[in-house]
């Protein structure tokens, strides 16, 4: 880890990346506690969650696409500037008292865009400043790091609206954009961009597909994140349903038990830095999408909130395995001239996210959130079972 912070551009994109970490999960407990107090419906709940992942499955190929033809340090600090602008609007709202669910929704969105050029432009980044060699020690810090302000800001979150209300969460998460946007200007790395007259877009983004789908690893990885996306993480957003519609608890237990999630992924990255044998990639990453279904179903079940924060907990393990260990392969199973557009690809395929959020909040209102959440972890282990020829690979030493 010392290697690491040695490299300047290393330290200030780990800054960025872990402040924006913080703000989109403090932004994500505050949007569905005060959506749900103001609609009482789990699927406005699940539908805010959903609206961040849509600008991944609609612009990811695009974007990875596109990575090699801008300054990547330009795009990310766009981003910051525009989600800070975004955090000072909704305050201003909410100080007035005209905050509404479709200023959530459209804020969503745009988080969403900001989240799409982390997973396509910085995580991309951190590989070309520290070095293929050390990419899985980079990628497992700043998913730990990312993972303490996934467990924070949900917290800070919580007691915020209990104390200040909305108006104090977003003006933390305006201070915050602010820091993350002048950790991005000082980057020195500045990619090669090539030059007008290239392949088009669309050839770019045909090529990335092809080369992926040739690729049994990239075939694997990518299939089991659509799983995982479509069935595993759109169960995330009933936590605070759950918490409040089940348990009956305020807002600030509300903020601490969504952050056990975080919890549990910044212990298991801090343990996969410093453990995991590189020939166990690929295991780890089935695994871990495998025990947060399981684990999903026994927060369905669980009434008790000590039980639903032990639940919370290990699925936040589960997703660290996941989320370090599909960074992991994409980048070391790619040369480097296909890596932005497989990225972009692996982000499409998140990006289908919506869907399942789409299907978990109509059955969260036919059935209720505890059915809900059961039934969508259930299909999702059985879509595992079915296409496990596709990433038996996986469980190779990759």
């Amino acid at each position: 880890m010392g290697g690491l912070f040695r490299i300047a551009d290393f330290r200030r994109l780990w800054v960025a990346g872990s402040v924006a970490s913080a703000v989109r999960w403090l932004d994500a407990l505050s949007f569905s506690v005060v959506a749900y107090q103001q609609s009482g419906s789990a699927f406005i709940v699940a539908m805010l969650m959903m609206l961040r992942l849509l600008p991944m499955g609609l612009f990811g190929t695009v974007m990875g696409a596109l990575a090699d033809r801008v300054q990547r340090r330009t795009v990310l600090a766009t981003m910051n500037l525009a989600m800070l602008v975004t955090a000072l609007g909704l305050m201003a709202l909410a100080a007035s008292g005209r905050l509404a669910i479709w200023h959530l929704a459209v804020a969503s969105f745009l988080n969403g865009i900001s989240w799409l050029s982390d997973s396509t432009v910085r995580r991309m980044m951190l590989g070309e400043v520290v070095g293929a060699e050390r990419v899985s020690a980079a990628v497992s810090f700043d998913s730990a790091s990312a993972n303490l302000c996934r467990m924070l800001g949900p917290t800070a979150g919580g007691f915020l609206l209990a104390g200040i209300g909305i108006t104090g969460a977003f003006a933390l998460g305006a201070a915050l954009y602010a820091v993350s946007l002048v950790s991005v200007w000082g980057l020195r790395f500045r990619n090669p961009i090539l030059a007008p007259g290239g392949p088009s877009i669309l050839s770019r983004i045909v090529g990335g597909l092809s080369f992926a789908r040739r690729d049994p690893r990239l075939v694997g990885v990518l299939v089991i994140t659509i799983i995982f996306n479509l069935w595993g993480w759109p169960t995330t957003s009933m936590v605070p349903v759950l918490a409040q519609g089940r348990m009956l608890l305020g807002p600030e237990a509300t903020g601490v038990l969504v952050s056990m999630d975080g919890l549990g992924a910044l212990v298991a990255s801090l343990i996969i830095g410093a453990k995991a044998p590189p020939g166990l990639h690929g295991r780890l990453y089935v695994a871990g999408t495998s025990f947060y279904a399981a684990m999903q179903v026994f927060l369905a079940v669980s009434a008790d909130p000590w039980l639903a924060g032990f639940a919370v907990f290990m699925t936040g393990i589960a997703s660290a395995s996941f989320g370090i260990m599909q960074t992991t392969l994409i980048y070391l199973a790619t040369p480097a001239d296909m890596r932005s557009r497989v990225f972009g690809v692996l982000t499409a395929c998140i990006g289908l996210g919506p869907l399942g959020f789409l299907h978990l909040g109509i059955l969260a209102d036919f059935v209720g959130a505890p059915w809900a959440t059961a039934i969508s972890a259930i299909e999702g282990i059985l879509a595992m079972a079915l296409t496990w020829k596709l990433w038996r690979g996986l469980l190779a030493r990759v």
